[in-house]
């Protein structure tokens, strides 16, 4: 176990105590660090990295609590089943996402949108964008892992091409997820743009209608002498009948314009 400290470059293992390293795989001439950083979807979002040691005879997992070396049985059968239970448990969990999203496109359909669409769709946005960046790195990391052990002999590529393919089924999946978002906030703007235009059309129409009533008031409403009707004793009820013929000439005219266009 001391050994394989010794043989650590100080600021590799800087790196495999970090947390949130990037994914990496560096070629040294004593061993190789492979660095995986990998989405945790649990009630939040978490990003977390694991580090191994590989030399020409065996390999080391780094237990960042313990921060020491832990030798495992194989040099690459070992590595292969740690990630390949953290890959396929992000392939399960990744499915809430799908659900949710799946969720928020029926509503929309149904007219049934409640107003924390915004919230829900930026808190899916941030997060598949952060897990595309994270997987994008990890699958080129593991591309290059593999590419550099292929020609080994106990290297059991087959394993470590269908991590790769997993991670890119990740991959991909949240790519057309991000598609999908960007699609149903398009169809949710537009929906939202034709409702407020349907009321902005309505109030212009209501104040086309009003608009005659309010310049018969403000005329008759002047504080000067000689105005139309005000001698004699039908002049309220004329101006009643002034303003509702105003009203069904103008509501008149509105719906001929309707009808036409």
């Amino acid at each position: 176990m001391s050994n394989i400290h010794s043989i650590v470059d100080n600021l590799h293992l800087e790196d495999l105590q970090n947390e949130t390293h990037p994914s990496i795989f560096d070629e040294n001439d004593n061993y190789d660090m492979l660095i995986l950083r990998l989405p945790l979807i649990l009630d939040e979002l978490k990003m977390t990295s694991i580090g191994f040691i590989i030399t020409s005879k065996e390999s080391y997992l780094y237990n960042r609590d313990e921060k020491k070396f832990e030798t495992l049985q194989s040099r690459f059968e070992a590595p292969y089943k740690i990630l390949d239970g953290m890959i396929d448990e992000l392939l399960k969990s990744f499915e809430k996402y799908i659900d949710s999203i799946a969720d928020i496109e029926e509503a929309l359909y149904l007219n049934k949108t409640k107003n924390s669409f915004m919230n829900k769709w930026l808190h899916l946005k941030r997060n598949i964008v952060r897990i595309e960046r994270v997987l994008m790195h990890a699958s080129s990391t593991m591309d290059g892992a593999i590419k550099h052990y292929e020609k080994d002999d106990d290297f059991p590529i087959n394993h470590y091409i269908d991590l790769h393919g997993h991670i890119e089924r990740v991959l991909r999946s949240a790519s057309l997820q991000l598609s999908k978002l960007d699609y149903l906030y398009t169809f949710y703007s537009a929906r939202t743009n034709e409702k407020m235009n349907t009321l902005i059309y309505n109030l212009t129409i209501i104040s086309a209608i009003f608009l005659p009533l309010n310049l018969i008031v403000g005329f008759f409403g002047m504080n000067t002498s000689g105005l139309p009707f005000t001698e004699g004793t039908s002049g309220t009820t004329g101006v009643m009948i002034l303003t509702l013929f105003l009203f069904f000439i103008t509501a008149g005219i509105i719906g001929f314009i309707r009808k036409r266009f």
